[in-house]
């Protein structure tokens, strides 16, 4: 294990009641989650993207109507049925505050350039030797990543967490050392590969402590979204700590954060991010 950490966003909502309550519709909370593998602070939320919800446009059932003129046998007409339109989103039904300490640092990548690179983060197998099969799923990394930044590329936030997975710098000095690598959280591709990265090595590690390595992260070795599954003591790892996972686990086979674990299960099955 190692002191790192990758952070979550620390953004905070508007309302976090308000937040917490719409989260099964979406997953516009951004929270906050600690990629310490040893420690880490409680998520703090923040705003989604700048979208809202996509409408469709009303599809009439069919109806039968009568013909204007009295007939001994009244015509019948249908009306057919509309095509269903999804609308382009235009704005966020959240509004994005930040704190004061957390900043915007260059410019943003669109949501399509964040999405691509998230997609191709998960897509890279970490450990080849190792542990050939192992594969973080896109849908995980994404939703991550939405929670905590809203893939919003350029958020620099008050513990130093940065970019679209919000990669702290011990984190970041973590992974380098351990893979023999040298990304750089400032890119929005690397800071993505990183973010993946953590989550690979804590499906490693948990998968070969807690579950004689088996290393899949299926929603269905999960009884609920609070039981100790794989699945979720990675979630639960990112947010929290490796350590704090672990000891959770050890001490009574529970979550350190349940409550991070279950926004993001909840955004798994239906996240804003799904609409870009």
């Amino acid at each position: 294990m190692h002191g790192g950490r990758a952070s979550s966003m620390k953004v905070r909502l508007l309302a976090v009641a308000t937040a917490m309550l719409m989260v099964t519709a979406g997953c516009g909370l951004l929270g906050s989650g600690d990629d310490d593998t040893s420690s880490g602070s409680a998520p703090v939320a923040v705003t989604a993207a700048d979208s809202p919800e996509p409408e469709e446009s009303p599809t009439p059932e069919e109806t039968e109507e009568e013909s204007p003129r009295p007939k001994p046998k009244p015509s019948k007409t249908t009306t057919s049925k509309k095509p269903t339109v999804k609308a382009t989103p235009t704005e966020d039904p959240f509004n994005r505050q930040l704190p004061d300490c957390a900043k915007y640092v260059g410019k943003a990548v669109s949501f399509a350039k964040a999405k691509a690179a998230l997609n191709a983060a998960a897509a890279k197998v970490y450990w080849p030797i190792n542990a050939p099969k192992l594969k973080v799923p896109a849908e995980l990394v994404r939703v991550v990543a939405w929670h905590e930044s809203g893939w919003v590329s350029n958020i620099q936030n008050c513990d130093g967490g940065y970019g679209l997975m919000q990669v702290m710098p011990d984190t970041e000095e973590f992974i380098n050392g351990r893979f023999t690598k040298s990304y750089d959280a400032g890119d929005y591709r690397q800071n993505a590969i990183l973010g993946a990265n953590y989550l690979a090595w804590l499906t490693k590690y948990f998968g070969e402590n807690f579950f004689k390595d088996d290393y899949s992260l299926s929603t269905s070795k999960c009884k609920t979204d609070a039981s100790p599954c794989l699945l979720n003591m990675v979630i639960d790892g990112y947010n929290m700590g490796a350590g704090s996972t672990e000891t959770a686990f050890k001490d009574g086979k529970k979550l350190s954060n349940p409550e991070y674990v279950a926004l993001i299960r909840a955004n798994m099955r239906d996240c804003d991010c799904d609409r870009y």
